[in-house]
């Protein structure tokens, strides 16, 4: 299958940089494939399990928490504010926060604000709970 060049970074640095056959994110509007050959595209990117083909046909997932995703000229680059592998992902640290957020949720009385960054740290939690598996 064709390759293209993929780069991941985040605020703290670049995570991934090598040709890859496929890399697929949650984008705002659904889930996301970029193939070798794609259209020159830009878009943000939402909350959601990712993965990359690499050249060796090995997969890599990862959570991905929100970003963009663009691709110029062939080159795929993904800049994510948050991008953690599976295997650097915490399972203890993903339940904690889980309850926490569920805790939160559940008692009430929180303000619109409270509420939605409760939800929202829920669905992180949810996100690498969910590559975890």
């Amino acid at each position: 299958m064709k390759t293209f060049p993929l780069r991941i970074g985040t605020p703290d640095g670049l995570l991934f940089e090598g040709n890859v056959e496929r890399v697929m994110c949650r984008a705002m509007t659904g889930d996301l494939a970029i193939l070798a050959g794609h259209c020159n595209f830009c878009t943000a990117l939402g909350m959601g399990e990712a993965h990359v083909i690499l050249e060796d046909g090995s997969r890599k997932e990862a959570a991905c928490i929100g970003g963009m995703l663009s691709v110029m000229n062939g080159t795929c680059r993904v800049l994510a504010t948050t991008w953690e592998w599976k295997e650097d992902i915490d399972r203890e640290r993903a339940e904690a926060a889980k309850k926490n957020a569920e805790s939160l949720l559940s008692k009430g009385g929180l303000t619109d604000r409270e509420y939605k960054i409760a939800e929202a740290k829920l669905q992180r939690a949810l996100v690498r709970l969910g590559v975890k598996q």
